[in-house]
């Protein structure tokens, strides 16, 4: 007896431990980790990496936007200008091809051609999205790895075409160095163009100098009546740090002559395209502006060993480019209608897993954790919401409600349908970003309920007396009386309360009249738990009967 007693104790404290995990009855839908992110259908500057988790995460991407979220135009001293937009990108090179055979200008104004020496690399070592361009070559001019953009011949409007008369412009590109030795000439544009009757050479340079970017504009910046040049040359005062990614960009503004070098979004240096060297104005007329000279083109690495990612050339003077790894507005993720199988299931909790992580080169350093705030030490974050129905079409109509993963959510938002979203936020200096492993929807499936039992049916003249005991289902809420002169399809016209199924409310027994003597018909019924928009939410059949009614057959004659 004491062992049996202790049998049964044991029993009982293990029933109690696994529903303190998961109530019986309990499902979960699992996605992410191993099951992927099919249903994460909508994505608005989120991506999915693999080198994170043994499965693929969601992040956010690094991709540098090309919106007014990630710049701003030139204001105050620079002048003011529209709102900056995609249309004031003239030229955008992301290398994130992954094959420095397929890099290519995304705006489609010039035409790449790479050396067989330039190499690309993955995400892991790219500033900003997925790769990078990698230099390899110190070596004599075209015996090293490089990068030649050329305006396509067929382009309109491209901001360094022959004989373009360039207004307001900038430079921008991230640069990572392997030793930044001197000499090494990151960026030229070479070009001729007519003096009297001869041509002189015209260039644009940037080359390293004591660790530092030398820029020189020869024969580039030219008088308002095209008699003379102005030259410049400046030198950034701060130093470029080797195998670390550094952001450059260099602007001009036609408003007041002036052009300046920014390093990571610090002033360096400021010059004037003007005879006096310093600020005046387009209206005093002595602003001089670039006119770009013929068969011009951009030599990108011919002399440089180190990584470039993000080059870009702007038709705009813009007063700061965005420089953080991740956008501050962050990004959001949207999964699909999920289907739970039932109508009417009740979300219960969402547990969730991930992390935050930064990823320096091919270290990732990782935080890792399972359900509770998803919020981090450097203020990275997430947060999550979840809405239901039971039509798939009308979830946009229903409000989205917050949850903390692993904890009971308010209400258990019902349907068969269920969406999910998560908003991902970078870390304050925006070089982190969250990370989402896995989510685990567990939820009570709305399954219908149980059919009726001992169902009769008893003819009488003109039609047919049907009973039954009711649904063992505590949720049933009404029966639906199916009949048909056919077996097998259930769906008659023939009774007077009307096509079939009848629903007959809560009744157990109902009179089925309006049929036709002498017709053999079938019967079933089901229960069902509630009436929504999309249906009736219905069990199955009970078992079938028949009846034939007759003239003049009372019910006390069977």
């Amino acid at each position: 007896m004491k062992k049996t007693s202790s049998f049964i104790y044991l029993v009982y404290i293990l029933l109690f431990v696994s529903s303190s995990v998961h109530a019986i009855g309990e499902k979960t839908l699992l996605l992410g980790g191993s099951s992927t992110w099919k249903f994460a259908e909508f994505r608005a500057g989120v991506t999915e990496v693999s080198s994170v988790r043994p499965h693929p995460v969601l992040v956010l991407s690094s991709a540098a936007g090309l919106s007014a979220a990630g710049y701003s135009s030139a204001m105050g001293t620079l002048g003011i200008f529209s709102p900056l937009t995609n249309s004031v990108l003239d030229l955008s090179i992301s290398f994130d091809e992954g094959n420095p055979g397929l890099f290519r200008d995304s705006i489609g104004h010039y035409r790449i051609t790479v050396s067989p020496e330039l190499q690309a690399v993955d995400r892991r070592f790219a500033r900003s999205g997925t790769g990078a361009a990698l230099f390899g070559g110190n070596g004599p001019a075209g015996s090293g790895s490089r990068l030649m953009i050329e305006p396509e011949p067929r382009a309109r409007n491209v901001l360094f075409a022959a004989g373009s008369h360039i207004r307001d412009f900038t430079i921008e590109f991230w640069l990572h160095p392997l030793n930044m030795e001197n000499g090494e000439q990151i960026l030229s544009w070479v070009s001729t163009r007519p003096n009297g009757k001869n041509y002189i050479t015209q260039n644009i340079q940037c080359v390293s100098v004591k660790n530092r970017l030398q820029w020189s504009f020869n024969n580039f910046f030219t008088s308002p009546d095209g008699s003379s040049c102005i030259n410049i040359d400046f030198l950034g005062d701060s130093p470029v740090i080797p195998k670390t990614w550094s952001h450059h960009l260099i602007r001009f503004d036609a408003t007041t002559g002036m052009i300046e070098y920014l390093m990571n979004g610090r002033s360096e240096c400021i010059a004037y395209a003007t005879p006096a060297g310093r600020e005046s104005s387009a209206a005093a007329g002595d602003v001089y502006t670039p006119v770009a000279g013929n068969g011009g083109v951009f030599i990108v690495g011919e002399r440089y060993t180190g990584l470039l990612d993000e080059f870009r050339i702007h038709n705009a003077c813009i007063s700061r480019s965005f420089i953080q790894k991740y956008v501050t507005a962050g990004g959001r993720v949207e999964t699909g209608a999920i289907d739970l199988g039932e109508y009417d299931s009740a979300v219960l909790k969402i547990e969730a897993s991930g992390g935050c992580t930064n990823i320096k080169g091919s270290k990732i350093n990782s935080d890792f954790i399972e359900n509770g705030r998803f919020r981090f030490s450097d203020d990275s974050e997430m947060q999550f919401f979840i809405r239901a129905g039971d039509n798939p079409f009308l979830l946009k109509d229903s409000n989205w409600i917050t949850f903390t993963p692993g904890a009971d959510i308010n209400d258990n938002p019902r349907g068969r349908y269920v969406q999910v979203a998560v908003d991902f936020y970078p870390s304050a200096d925006g070089e982190t970003t969250p990370y989402l492993d896995e989510l685990r929807i567990i939820y009570l499936s709305g399954e219908p309920p149980l059919p009726p039992r001992n169902l009769t049916a008893v003819a009488v003249d003109g039609g047919v007396m049907l009973r039954w005991k009711n649904s063992p289902s505590s949720d049933t809420a009404g029966y639906l009386v199916y009949y048909s002169s056919v077996r097998g399809e259930l769906f008659g016209d023939d009774a007077a309360l009307g096509k079939s199924p009848i629903d007959v409310g809560n009744k157990i027994s109902i009179l089925i009249d309006g049929l036709k003597n002498g017709t053999l018909y079938y019967f079933q019924v089901a229960a069902y738990d509630r009436v929504r928009a999309a249906g009736y939410n219905t069990g199955e059949f009970s078992k079938e009967v028949t009846g034939r009614p007759l003239a003049g057959l009372l019910a006390e004659d069977r």
